[in-house]
């Protein structure tokens, strides 16, 4: 989000109400941060390799899939994409890859890292991982929905920004009704993926649910 946030990307001042990094400090400063917290995440998992004895080869994967979900196949392609499309209508298939592969990819990418980490069958991974896609999407089209509709107090930014910056959105394409509709169908469908789980998947349950009602 620090780079997300910089004046070439979506050039926010605000972030969680408080000023955004570079505001803070200044652009060199917020470029450097970000990407000293995200090679500090793949020495945070290489370091666990020593408490997962036998099963290094699940943590090459779950490396694999985060900095596959990070990088142009993901959140960094996403984000081009993203920035391609401003200012110029778009279709709905197009919106929907665009808004897969931001923060939906890496939200996804949690979710299965989870799956796999905690020793889940095949199937279980898959059905995770369906999951993961579904909320990941969702979070995505809330977030363009708060952008319209949202309060600055609540949400600690500004809202109307994509509006202004002339962003592909769910609202901008669908309009406002279809895209909450669209939402409590994903919605539905991550929840159908967790059938099988009963009360051990409550927690991501609950966490599908509150994207609905989220304000921030």
């Amino acid at each position: 989000v620090i780079h997300d946030d910089l004046p070439a990307m979506d050039d926010d001042d605000l972030r969680r109400g408080q000023p955004t990094c570079h505001k803070q400090f200044d652009e060199a400063t917020a470029i450097l941060a970000g990407d000293g917290l995200l090679t500090e995440a793949f020495r945070t998992m290489a370091a666990a390799a020593a408490r997962l004895e036998g099963r290094e080869g699940v943590l090459l994967e779950v490396m694999q899939l985060v900095a596959a979900a990070a990088g142009y196949q993901g959140m960094v392609g996403g984000q081009m994409l993203d920035l391609l499309a401003e200012g110029r209508q778009v279709s709905l298939k197009e919106l929907e890859t665009i808004h897969r592969h931001k923060t939906g990819a890496l939200l996804t990418a949690a979710v299965r890292a989870g799956a796999l980490m905690g020793g889940g069958s095949p199937a279980e991974v898959t059905l995770l991982t369906a999951y993961g896609e579904k909320f990941g999407l969702t979070f995505q089209i809330t977030d363009d929905l708060l952008d319209v509709e949202g309060e600055a107090a609540e949400m600690g930014k500004a809202p109307g920004m994509d509006q202004k910056r002339q962003k592909a959105t769910y609202p901008a394409v669908l309009g406002l009704e279809a895209t909450r509709e669209w939402a409590r169908r994903l919605v539905e469908e991550a929840l159908t993926a967790l059938a099988s789980f009963e009360e051990r998947a409550e927690p991501l349950r609950q966490l599908a649910r509150y994207l609905l009602v989220r304000r921030a």
